[in-house]
């Protein structure tokens, strides 16, 4: 979960608009000041607003960063999925098809990885899982 905004996206996009309508630019710090921000909240929204516009190539545009998160988040999954399923390998190793106790044996030894990763990977039902648990 993302911290919370110490400054709403108003105040945000409002200031932003204050500053790019102005002619002549008003000096960042003072309009930070008027407006009761940190200038350099105000100096990092103006440079996010001109990149979200196409006027600078020196930082993602929002939409690029977003795409950025989610493409890291899925990479952590897939980099844990083939931690999974290589850990898996070499513990089933000979196995076609893992029997109850080498797959709770699999969790126990490697918690690591994670019970609902390892089942997913593996095709078992989490039911599954638990009943032989429970057995």
């Amino acid at each position: 979960m993302a911290a919370p905004r110490k400054y709403s996206l108003e105040l945000r996009e409002r200031a932003v608009r204050m500053y790019r309508t102005a002619e002549p630019k008003p000096q960042i710090k003072k309009l930070a000041v008027d407006l009761g921000v940190h200038p350099e909240a105000l100096r990092g929204w103006i440079r996010q607003a001109e990149a979200d516009a196409g006027e600078r190539d020196d930082r993602l545009t929002s939409g690029e960063r977003a795409e950025l998160t989610a493409l890291r988040k899925g990479n952590t999954q897939l980099k844990r999925a083939n931690d999974v399923l290589r850990t898996a390998l070499a513990f089933f190793a000979a196995q076609l098809d893992p029997t109850r106790p080498q797959v709770t044996a699999l969790v126990d030894e490697h918690p690591r990885l994670g019970v609902e990763c390892v089942l997913r990977e593996l095709h078992i039902p989490s039911s599954t899982y638990y009943r032989w648990r429970r057995a």
